[in-house]
């Protein structure tokens, strides 16, 4: 984690540990991409896909796992793209390249906690109903800012089966 404090607040990013990870897989060249994710991913369990080398795909889940302690925006995609982690195929990892394209195109991106920012904290939750296409379970996710500034983000796929979006929630 690298910061940067000035007079007027701190800046945090990760664009060193970014660029190791982006050069170690082969995806430092090209051009970045604005989302780290489809709006709809059609991710699956597909059984008939092609499988990739399963030790490499666990191996970019975990190192952007690192990466959302200072990106928590990308945790949706990365924790979709962990879920296919036993059996991954073709289209999981194209999918999890394309978080990768992502952080290309935003290799310095940094957060900014300015001196003197309100320390209120606000938190918004949210969750779909039989998202999964697999299983038909539910993802909760939250989301906090402390003042103006994202600090936490997460995203889980529920236990159970729910009925209705209301039970989701």
């Amino acid at each position: 984690l690298q910061t940067h404090q000035s007079p007027s607040g701190i800046f945090i990013n990760q664009a060193k540990y970014t660029l190791e990870i982006l050069h170690k897989h082969g995806m430092d060249k090209g051009q970045g991409i604005g989302t780290p994710m489809a709006t709809k991913p059609k991710l699956d369990a597909d059984l008939s896909g092609n499988s990739v080398d399963q030790t490499d795909y666990h191996s970019k889940i975990r190192l952007l796992m690192c990466l959302t302690s200072s990106r928590p925006y990308i945790v949706q995609a990365v924790c979709f793209g962990a879920r296919y982690q036993s059996r991954p195929i073709e289209k999981h990892l194209k999918e999890v390249k394309r978080i990768f394209r992502y952080l290309r195109g935003t290799v310095n991106m940094r957060h900014w906690y300015p001196k003197g920012s309100s320390f209120k904290l606000t938190t918004f939750s949210d969750a779909d109903h039989a998202g999964c296409i697999d299983s038909r379970k539910s993802t909760s996710e939250g989301i906090q800012f402390l003042g103006d500034n994202l600090v936490s983000w997460m995203s889980k796929k529920q236990n159970c089966t729910t009925m209705s979006l209301a039970e989701a929630e």
